[in-house]
Order: C-alpha cells, then sequence, then structure tokens
C-alpha cells in the first residue's frame, strides 16, 4: 500500500490538552480544535512528502526513511530526527514527541502522537 494520496481529519481525541502539553496558546488551540486539517502526502519510494493544511497555516515536511533531516513541529520549531518505517507506520521522534502514521488501509490513516502519557489520536481519511 502507498501512502501517497489526499486525506482529510476524521475525528480527533486529545487534541486540547496534547496541544496545551507542548506549549501552544490557549487562543490557537480554541481556533484549532475545530478545523478539519488536510494531510496531503507524495510518497516515492523511501522518500516522502507531507504537507498538512490547517486552516490558512500550510506545514510542509519531506524526508527519505532511515535518514537524518530537519522536521517542522507542531509549533513551528525546526528539529533535527529520523523516520523509520515498520510496516504500514511511519514513526518519528521529536524531541519527546513521538509520532507514529499508520495507514491502515487503503482509505483510513491514524496518526498517534504521544508525549508522556498524554494521547492525541487523528483519524484521516481519503479524499483524493
Amino acid at each position: 500500500m502507498s501512502f501517497t494520496g489526499k486525506f482529510q481529519l476524521e475525528t480527533q481525541e486529545g487534541f486540547v490538552e496534547f496541544m496545551k502539553a507542548v506549549g501552544l496558546p490557549d487562543d490557537l488551540i480554541e481556533k484549532g480544535k475545530d478545523i478539519k486539517s488536510v494531510s496531503e502526502i507524495e510518497q516515492n519510494g523511501d522518500q516522502f512528502k507531507v504537507t498538512v493544511t490547517t486552516g490558512s497555516k500550510v506545514l510542509t515536511n519531506t524526508f527519505t526513511i532511515g535518514q537524518e533531516t530537519e522536521i517542522e513541529n507542531l509549533t513551528g520549531e525546526k528539529v533535527k530526527a529520523v523516520v523509520t518505517k515498520e510496516g504500514n507506520k511511519l514513526i518519528v521522534v521529536l524531541n519527546k514527541i513521538t509520532s507514529i502514521t499508520e495507514l491502515v488501509d487503503d482509505n483510513t490513516i491514524i496518526n498517534t502522537l504521544t508525549l508522556g502519557d498524554i494521547v492525541y489520536k487523528r483519524v484521516s481519511k481519503r479524499v483524493a
């Protein structure tokens, strides 16, 4: 299965708690909690380009599996990290946050972000 496609956020759990824990200001948390972000993923072998559009904010990261790269996180900070792939999962650790993006089937991606015991889970469905 290829990760390539456009996916829109369907459901999310733990957004407010997680965003507070990473230090996002309350006004941005309030604005962002109801926005249905769109993730566009382009996969070419082990090379990926991931663009996440949340309202007017666009976050684009490119990386190659197993190679160190600079990834912009949710707060806009750039962090050096290595993305690994295990089966249908992309795994990366950014500072203390572990992100696992799993392609569950051709139409569903589940992204789980963990910071200590706080978990933020996003389920997105393919729109293109």
